[in-house]
């Protein structure tokens, strides 16, 4: 069978084709831009893409790339040295507003220009070129592919980045930027003018969404709170002064750039990319805002469409029979703190007749510290009240912790070194 989702995407893309907005004449290589140039991707966390119209077309990356040289000044730096530097407060105003803090001079965040030329000085390098490379090089680990700079565009954009200077300059006059700021603005233009795809830039939301794991590559690229720090950046600031309508339309953290692309990446399920060069009067593609609305409307991937991830944690419990009989609590999936209380919650409510308790995390895929927590204070708890605990753990995802000054975890890797005979299920 053919996969439904392409011909869905291409759906997409014929009603938000409307031709709104203006492509950016104020880059002379943005400016003869096609402006008919339409297509999206999207990539799962697994791996998996789906691609539709101009998805394979180059552009530059633009205002797209400050989340990732974001993300690698975060590695490089840590990210409280990184706070002391760059703000992470919204700016409500344009991208390219010199708007410093009048208190400590550093830029309000790292998507706004200003804060974005700060961030690339930040990157570990020896040199401008160094600085460069390693942005490149950095990407390209991203997108899963080598990316190189147009250099035609390059030249183009650094020979009207006078705004930018100025912003440099403001920079390095307020003490918060160290470099020469010509030589950072130039960096920072090569940086934006990375030629990308959608496809690349759909895997590189992707290993955004995937925790800084890459889908096809497996490779951990950063770490899981340098993830959670510039994915709350742009859910804030991601869409400049347009970033309330954004989150409250669309509710997706996001990334646009003036070549017309939009970036977003949903946390644990994927990343979306569009390109449409004609611009709305905030920088953004008008088509692939129209777009990423669609997709938020069709496909519950608004941030705050919450699923009840806690309700289903606890998949069922249930006795087997015999004279040895066990109470066994199975759980499933991704076991945060809501999860892990309907668990508990549970097994407290419970009644027990039964000697032996199990707890079954087979098909739990991700146990987070405090769900590991809350099911060993559990397990603490029954063993004073005389059950004998056992854990079904192939993956050894919670029996793999010490218990000090307790003997080791009972632990099984399947049901059947559990039960001998057929089981009914608890009410």
């Amino acid at each position: 069978m053919r996969s439904p989702i392409p011909d869905y995407l291409l759906e997409v893309l014929d009603a938000c084709g409307a031709d709104a907005g203006a492509v950016a004449d104020y880059i002379p290589e943005l400016a003869a831009a096609n402006p008919d140039r339409f297509g999206i991707c999207v990539a799962t966390v697994d791996g998996a893409v789906y691609a539709a119209g101009d998805a394979d077309v180059g552009f530059t990356i633009q205002s797209m790339s400050k989340p990732f040289t974001y993300a690698l000044a975060l590695a490089d730096r840590g990210i409280p040295d990184m706070d002391e530097r760059v703000g992470v407060e919204p700016s409500g105003e344009a991208f390219n507003e010199i708007s410093l803090d009048r208190e400590s001079g550093r830029p309000r965040n790292a998507m706004i220009n200003a804060g974005a030329i700060l961030t690339h000085s930040l990157v570990d390098g020896q040199d401008g070129a160094a600085r460069s490379e390693r942005v490149r090089q950095g990407f390209s680990r991203f997108a899963g592919r080598d990316l190189v700079v147009d250099e035609s565009a390059s030249s183009s954009e650094f020979a009207s980045a006078h705004r930018n200077l100025g912003m440099a300059h403001l920079l390095k006059a307020s003490g918060v930027l160290e470099c020469d700021p010509v030589d950072v603005v130039e960096g920072y233009t090569r940086q934006c003018s990375i030629t990308v795809s959608c496809r690349d830039l759909a895997m590189m939301a992707a290993t955004l969404a995937n925790a800084g794991t890459h889908p096809l590559t497996q490779e951990r690229l950063l770490s899981r709170p340098v993830v959670r720090q510039v994915m709350s950046v742009m859910m804030t600031c991601g869409m400049y002064d347009a970033a309330g309508d954004w989150m409250t339309d669309v509710g997706i953290p996001a990334k646009s750039g003036v070549s017309g692309g939009v970036i977003g990446a949903l946390p644990g399920q994927v990343g979306v990319a569009v390109f449409s060069p004609r611009l709305d009067t905030h920088g953004s593609s008008v088509r692939g805002i129209r777009v990423f609305e669609r997709l938020s409307s069709d496909m519950g991937m608004h941030l705050m469409d919450v699923a009840q991830e806690g309700r289903s944690a606890l998949r069922g419990s249930y006795v087997s029979e015999g004279e040895d009989a066990v109470t066994v609590y199975e759980m499933q999936g991704d076991l945060r703190f809501a999860g892990a209380e309907t668990v508990v919650r549970a097994i407290a409510a419970a009644d027990h007749t039964t000697k032996r308790v199990a707890l079954d995390l087979t098909r739990v895929y991700r146990l987070h510290d405090v769900g590991r927590r809350m099911l060993l204070e559990c397990v603490r708890r029954l063993e004073l009240d005389g059950r004998d605990v056992l854990v079904i753990d192939p993956e050894r995802t919670l029996s793999g912790t010490a218990r000090t000054g307790k003997d080791p975890l009972e632990v099984v890797d399947s049901l059947d070194a559990v039960l001998s005979r057929p089981t009914h299920r608890l009410e």
